[in-house]
């Protein structure tokens, strides 16, 4: 049976029951009922939303504080809720929580009990993906546990059970919502796929294997591509578009990092792709050596094959768990090419991209790169035609979206790590660093500190926007923030 692409018209009739293309556009604050996930909101706020604060420290700017478990994923506000994760380490909780909007109290908590806990990050959370909400139902993923669905009173309707994942540091990516269905992207070692489930019911709409992806932890993006509804991929070495009804691949163009944690963000007819890993700037570039000479250096027992034991390199022993695809304790040759290529194709930047056509794009869909400053982890924000991106070391960038001109590259006064996404709106740009400060520009040509403000307690949730108050998730609390009166 052949499947149709729905088109835009067909999209925007189906988003009047709560789904289609109004996750698709850039919202901020959603009103009760609107789908909202991790970045369905491009970062930015409605112009609509309200004044935002600039000076966190000043005593009438929090409104409320609560103390949380512990969890990375971002708050979702959906009117006069806000959805959440976390994780209870002492009783193997994997909690989805939603509060009220106006005090902070708990409206619900629900929780799923595991004998076993996916393996993570030693600075890494069960509770890493963002939930995702219809209006009428929650969405949460929780790894190799799989997606669990609640209704808004957090009446348990169905789950979804996923892996384990061959990923000794655990699921990063994070359920979206599109045309009734929940998407999740899931790349790992061996075994990577793309997912559509029905949201209703949680039974499988479609699935497509990934054969060519490895380890990334980027959320797809829904987007309007000429007409019709796409769903953007990000992974490794590649950024490609998928449709949303069959899950086929359609288009794809290279010039990723060999591992991609931030989202793609498209604007208009463009979309802006940030990625790097260790080992792929043109200065600093990590590479394996051809297996013959691998197994000349260091095959001692010559069986063709090397152990751990075998291999006197840092680097490669720091990755020997995500090469050993077969996990038998061996690299052969096949495993070793397989991963070389990722390094040696491997390509640290921040991407303006135009698709068009179909199968592997040129090199002239990409209409301007900038090699410098692209994030390890945090999705860039674009706010009038300004792009910015935070790396570690609070080092931001800012580019003129319309031609890659770049405009400033500064330090912010948080220094260290960013994990945290950056966020817009009400003419400021928030950061949010590790060590839990959060940095307030101008969302202006000329750079402008507006304020900053330090919590003293660790940042990984990216912050996100309420009416007229500004949500931050510490590993302690959740503070809610307005305009003082």
């Amino acid at each position: 049976m052949k499947c149709s692409r729905p088109n835009l018209a067909t999209l925007v009739g189906r988003s009047l029951f709560g789904f289609g293309l109004l996750a698709a556009i850039p919202s901020g604050y959603a009103a009760d009922g609107a789908v909202q996930y991790f970045r369905s909101d491009r970062g930015v706020a409605a112009p609509a939303g309200g004044a935002l604060p600039a000076q966190l420290e000043a005593p009438a700017a929090l409104r409320w504080r609560v103390p949380l478990d512990p969890g990375h994923s971002t708050p979702i506000v959906d009117g006069d809720r806000i959805f959440l994760t976390a994780y209870h380490a002492e009783s193997r909780e994997l909690i989805t929580l939603a509060l009220d909007e106006r005090t902070g109290k708990t409206v619900w908590r629900n929780a799923v009990t595991v004998p076993k806990v996916e393996r993570t990050h030693s600075i890494g959370s069960p509770a890493t993906a963002t939930p995702a909400t219809d209006g009428k139902r929650v969405f949460a993923f929780f790894g190799s546990y799989g997606l669990v669905a609640y209704d808004r009173e957090g009446k348990p309707l169905w789950e979804y059970r996923a892996g384990p994942f061959q990923d000794e540091y655990g699921a990063g990516s994070s359920p979206i919502l599109a045309d009734g269905k929940v998407i999740l992207n899931q790349d790992h070692d061996i075994d990577s796929f793309l997912l559509a489930v029905d949201a209703a019911t949680g039974k499988v709409a479609w699935r497509t294997p990934r054969p060519n992806a490895v380890r990334s932890y980027s959320t797809p993006v829904l987007w309007n591509h000429e007409g019709h509804p796409e769903l953007l991929v990000a992974g490794a070495l590649e950024l490609a578009g998928y449709d949303l009804a069959t899950g086929k691949r359609l288009w794809w163009v290279n010039g990723l990092a060999r591992i991609v944690i931030p989202t793609p963000v498209p604007v208009g007819d463009t979309i802006y792709m940030a990625s790097w890993a260790p080992g792929g700037d043109a200065s600093r570039r990590i590479g394996l050596d051809p297996w013959e000479v691998a197994l000349k250096k260091w095959d001692t027992n010559q069986d063709g094959k090397l152990s751990r034991a075998e291999i006197k390199d840092g680097e490669i022993l720091d990755r020997f768990f995500r090469i050993d695809m077969d996990q038998n304790g061996l690299l052969d040759q096949a495993e070793w090419e397989r991963h070389a290529q990722y390094f040696s194709r491997a390509q640290n930047s921040l991407l303006a991209i135009k698709p068009t056509g179909s199968g592997e794009l040129p090199e002239s869909a990409v209409q301007w790169k900038h090699l410098k400053g692209a994030p390890y982890v945090a999705t860039p924000v674009v706010d009038h035609g300004l792009l910015y991106m935070v790396k570690d070391g609070g080092i931001v960038t800012k580019i003129e979206t319309a031609t890659g001109k770049l405009l400033q590259e500064e330090r912010v006064p948080g220094i260290g790590n960013y994990f945290a996404s950056p966020v817009a709106g009400d003419g400021k740009v928030y950061f949010a660093s590790e060590a839990g400060v959060v940095s307030v520009l101008a969302n202006q040509p000329d750079w402008q500190v507006l304020g900053s403000h330090a919590f003293r307690e660790k940042i990984y949730a990216s912050p996100a926007f309420g009416p007229g108050s500004l949500l931050i998730r510490t590993e302690s609390a959740l503070y809610c923030f307005q305009t003082p009166p």
